[in-house]
């Protein structure tokens, strides 16, 4: 059985956010004119919160080659770029090297680093096309998509190291539907942890040994962009990025937490587009003054849901939004 039917029936879904089947993805690059191809392994993690790439890359690189390779031989690439954040490229360089050479893709391997500032929109799929050759730090319209024109217009694999790692496992016989949780904030045990991926939040924390005895909320999906919810809305499945952040519903503040995220959302606009380049601005301006005028506040979100050009100005209103309708209008009607 080819490895594309084996991913097929174990139903593999690729772990970035997205939940893409991978099988689809793959035989979309496979089938796509092109004289050359390429693979592209993202372990750019920029979203907070996130650290399953870097346990992973520690714990697991082995089985993530073994999947690189397996994809090399099914499609044929012509390189394959090894794509890290800066963090991660520092920590990992020699051992990546060192073990490529054991799955003979060490004449194929490149690795490239994410540029330093741009944290978040630098792992987006097409926009890490862009700076890999050289061009501007902005995503690109779709379609079309990478598979079939990807970097330097030729067809290209995009899956981040979890994918990877768990099309190791297929090949392996050894795939069964876990995901990779990273819990961290005001819990016990923090760490990255490997549980069944329609388990939900409340599952994952006390299974893991972190559910709070205090009243609390959580993040979820990243530390930034991830949906808030109440200690009463837990049992969801843990979307996005596989990540949970735990708050302290009487120690945390307000004012500092929709600093925090408004803070990140304007350094990581790529600022192509209006909505998103003056909507995080304005939003900022609003919470640093002081000076809030709610009604323009909520139409700047709405604007940035419905009109950003890519899912990363889309994605701002959700925690916002969602904190202000699970956790402080919820404890005024208490």
């Amino acid at each position: 059985m080819s490895i594309l039917e084996k991913i097929k029936q174990a139903g593999l879904v690729g772990r970035g956010g997205a939940a893409f089947p991978v099988a689809s993805k793959w035989a979309a690059v496979n089938n796509a004119v092109g004289d050359k191809k390429y693979i592209i392994i993202n372990a750019s993690e920029g979203e907070p919160g996130v650290k399953k790439d870097d346990y992973i890359l520690q714990n697991h690189l082995d089985e993530v080659l073994l999947g690189v390779k397996l994809a090399d031989d099914f499609i044929g690439a012509e390189t394959i770029y090894f794509y890290l954040n800066h963090n991660y490229f520092s920590r990992y360089k020699s051992k990546i090297i060192k073990n490529a050479k054991g799955y003979d893709l060490d004449k194929k391997i490149k690795l490239f680093v994410k540029p330093k500032e741009h944290l978040y929109i630098g792992g987006e799929e097409s926009t890490l096309l862009n700076i890999i050759e050289g061009g501007i730090i902005e995503p690109r319209l779709r379609p079309p998509f990478p598979a079939e024109k990807g970097l330097f217009s030729c067809p290209t694999l995009v899956n981040n190291v979890e994918t990877f790692y768990n099309v190791a496992l297929v090949e392996r016989g050894d795939f069964y539907d876990f995901r990779f949780f990273t819990v961290t904030g005001a819990v016990k045990n923090p760490g990255v942890y490997s549980y069944p991926a329609k388990w939900t939040i409340n599952m994952v924390l006390r299974e893991s040994n972190n559910y709070p005895l205090f009243p609390f909320f959580a993040q979820v999906g990243g530390d930034a962009s991830g949906e808030v919810l109440n200690d009463q809305q837990l049992d969801k499945l843990v979307g996005g990025a596989g990540s949970i952040k735990v708050y302290n519903l009487e120690r945390h503040n307000s004012e500092t937490l929709l600093k925090y995220w408004l803070d990140f959302f304007r350094k990581s606009s790529c600022g192509r587009c209006v909505p998103c380049r003056e909507g995080t601005f304005r939003l900022k301006e609003m919470m640093d003054s002081g000076s809030i005028d709610l009604k323009i506040f909520s139409q700047i979100l709405d604007n940035l849901e419905s009109s950003s050009l890519c899912a990363y100005g889309a994605s701002v209103p959700l925690p916002i939004v969602s904190y202000f309708k699970n956790i402080l209008n919820n404890n005024l009607k208490k």
